[in-house]
């Protein structure tokens, strides 16, 4: 997890996960929706989990 990544992650959830497929971007994207913080607290647990 990269630094500009977590940036990224607080910002605009969605753009941060982009590569970790159509699934996790789209319940990320839910999550922003419903509030700003689970947005982000989401991206970031999916961004922390390890391959």
């Amino acid at each position: 997890m990269s630094l500009f990544r977590v940036i990224l992650a607080i910002f605009c959830p969605p753009l941060a996960i982009l590569d970790k497929g159509c699934g996790s971007v789209l319940i990320v994207f839910l999550l922003w929706l419903c509030g700003w913080v689970p947005g982000i607290i989401g991206a970031l647990i999916i961004l922390n989990k390890r391959k």
